[in-house]
């Protein structure tokens, strides 16, 4: 007899339709055999399947059984196969009526006492297969998690005895409810880091903007800790930009009773992080943390410290906002629209070439610490700021008058005039931030006063721009301006947009570094 039940296949966060069918045969006693591209672990479900059957009092049929996952040209991963292969099983063995299992899809790994452990990927596999018009029978600790996909039948058992009562209409299972919204970690606040006021107005304006941000300067000089303080300054996840960052959590198996929550990520891996571990891979292709900072932010801390071959593989996610893991007989895509955030030394031993205890070595040793990162990456960096030791006058200071709260503030009202400004135009949603601002968007609402054009051609002349500098310069002061209220984008916002670009041209003296920094806002 041959019954079927469908389950999902992922690539990526994307949940691709898989039909599980079983069959008994009359010949070759004892056989189990699975069929249909599987792994490791999907080949190992014969045997939890069996040991499953055992715990709640069932024995295999004493006939060769086949179960063939189809399509057959796609590669199957992971041990949420063994719920569905155990139904189909069922239901060719009479246990169930085989159309109960019409309309439904499974996932879900089995014990040996037949419970029905979590798996990841409950939440994209309840979206995928809502749009398909099926149910979705999943582990009771992932139920919370599936009920956030919306307009979707859920089953939730914890064991799989439960589910055949279920099916023979002894007992009924109440649809489970969506999990809580949980609620992040404090973020420390602004108000506790002492001097470094241009430090605090580029993390402002990376806040406001989406742009990527990197601090150099000594140790002990606040770098951490104002990167650390990021987080405050960020609105909360969209309702869209949540679905999306939680399909991530889900297929990385990091949402626990389907508790979301709507703070932006905020990943900072250890510079001893491989290539696979920032970019995704393994044997799985598990979404690495760029992809798991989708929305938030990745922070890296120790800059050159990490791989070269680490640190380039960024290059292309932070141009595209996605990572393509390519395998030799498939593509894994995960999002990966990150804001890069980065602190650094000045050189090897910390202190760089000025002030007490300088290097010895400058500059050479400085320009071999900061070579370790290729120009390529440097220029997608939008922001780069020094910080310089923090002086005992500053930590005599009394704590700055503003602190977080004010900062949000002004940071959620350039990002609401910049979405506004994108939604009256009709233009895509995703150039919501400058920082995504295509070419034509520029055109349209970054043009720069005369003044403003005259000085930013001076530095393209002078050499000190690459087109996507220059393009990366236009999007900087658009949000410098919209910081400031201001409709156009004027000489001001253009200066201090060159400054943070770290252009150093024999026309830098025309930037009027002073100038730019009186027109800051705020005043910390």
């Amino acid at each position: 007899m041959l019954a079927s039940i469908a389950t999902v296949a992922f690539e990526g966060v994307e949940a691709r339709r898989v039909d599980v069918q079983v069959q008994q045969l009359s010949s070759e006693h004892g056989h189990f055999n699975i069929v249909g591209l599987p792994d490791k672990a999907v080949a190992e479900s014969r045997e939890r399947v069996r040991g499953a059957f055992a715990g709640i009092g069932l024995a295999l049929p004493a006939k060769r059984i086949i179960a063939n996952l189809a399509p057959a040209d796609l590669p199957k991963e992971g041990s949420h196969f063994d719920l569905p292969i155990a139904l189909a099983l069922l239901a060719s063995m009479g246990v169930i009526a085989p159309d109960a299992l019409e309309g439904w899809a499974a996932l879900g790994e089995l014990g040996l006492d037949g419970r029905i452990a979590a798996v990841g990927g409950t939440l994209p596999a309840a979206v995928a297969l809502s749009a398909m018009g099926l149910g979705l029978i999943c582990p009771e600790a992932n139920g919370p998690e599936a009920a956030w996909a919306g307009d979707v039948r859920i089953l939730a058992p914890r064991s799989l005895i439960g589910l055949i009562n279920h099916f023979k209409g002894v007992q009924v299972m109440a649809a489970p409810a969506p999990g809580p919204v949980a609620m992040g970690e404090r973020v420390p606040d602004l108000r506790e880091v002492k001097g470094q006021e241009s430090a605090k107005r580029a993390l402002e304006v990376a806040a406001a903007g989406g742009h990527n941000l990197l601090f150099i300067g000594p140790p002990g000089s606040g770098k951490s800790m104002m990167a650390a303080r990021l987080p405050g300054l960020l609105p909360p996840l969209t309702p869209q930009e949540l679905l999306e960052t939680s399909m991530v959590w889900s297929v990385a198996g990091l949402i626990e009773r389907g508790a979301l929550t709507r703070d932006r990520p905020f990943r900072a891996p250890h510079h001893s992080a491989s290539m696979a571990a920032l970019t995704g891979g393994g044997h799985r292709a598990k979404p690495g943390e760029a992809s798991l900072a989708h929305n938030g932010v990745l922070f890296l801390d120790e800059l050159p410290e990490y791989s070269a071959q680490a640190l380039d593989s960024l290059r292309q996610p932070l141009e595209t906002g996605e990572i393509i893991v390519a395998r030799a007989n498939h593509h894994v895509k995960y999002p990966a629209r990150f804001q890069l955030v980065a602190a650094m030394n000045p050189c090897r031993c910390g202190v760089g070439g000025v002030g007490k205890g300088a290097c010895g070595k400058a500059p050479r040793c400085q320009r071999d610490y900061q070579n370790r990162i290729s120009g390529p990456m440097f220029d997608r960096i939008d922001l780069t700021v020094e910080t310089p030791p923090v002086t005992a006058a500053d930590m005599a200071l009394p704590p700055p008058a503003e602190g977080t709260a004010e900062a949000a503030a002004r940071v959620a009202a350039a990002r609401e005039a910049q979405i506004e400004r994108v939604r009256e135009a009709g233009l895509d949603p995703f150039e919501g931030l400058n920082a995504r601002a295509s070419g034509a968007t520029l055109d349209r609402f970054a043009v720069p006063d005369e003044a403003g054009k005259a000085l930013l051609m001076r530095a393209g002349e002078a050499g000190g721009l690459t087109a996507r500098g220059w393009t990366r310069t236009l999007r900087l002061a658009r949000t410098i301006a919209d910081l400031e209220g201001a409709t156009g984008v004027l000489r001001r916002h253009i200066a201090e947009a060159l400054i943070y670009r770290r252009t150093t041209t024999e026309a830098e003296g025309d930037f009027d570094r002073q100038a730019a920094r009186r027109s800051s806002i705020p005043a910390w």
